[in-house]
């Protein structure tokens, strides 16, 4: 599967294109369709459920990460604290917007690949 692919019809009793954003509602839905038929099979929701957890694991890699540099930003009077705020909030709304961009591709039919992340999804969503 390519970012060129789209959504074809329905799987289960979804189109494919809602259940491919579904899956970016948290992990939760996202591992469902990796265990349950009809979903497992269908390549783009499979897709789109690989890809929303590897974006999440990335989000938590970068959290625990910020957390560490934190730690020694705080060391630094009133300017660390502020850069403290200011990366935290940076790195929140840049995941916001990818997550966004990523529901909206999917609930269009598209499948959007992110670099590196989207590769290995890619790989894991060819067909069973």
């Amino acid at each position: 599967m390519h970012a060129t692919v789209s959504a074809q019809g329905k799987v289960g009793g979804l189109p494919e294109s809602i259940a491919g954003a579904l899956a970016y509602f948290s992990f939760i839905p996202a591992i469902i369709f990796l265990l349950v038929e009809p979903y497992r099979r269908n390549q783009f929701v499979r897709f789109h459920s690989v890809q929303c957890l590897l974006v999440t694991a990335a989000a938590v890699v970068v959290a625990a990460v910020l957390r560490l540099a934190s730690l020694v930003l705080f060391i630094i009077p009133v300017l660390g604290p502020l850069l403290v705020v200011l990366v935290d909030m940076l790195a929140i709304l840049a995941f916001l917007l990818i997550w966004l961009v990523l529901v909206v591709k999917a609930l269009q039919g598209r499948a959007l690949s992110l670099p590196v992340l989207g590769e290995f999804a890619d790989r894991y969503a060819d067909p069973l």
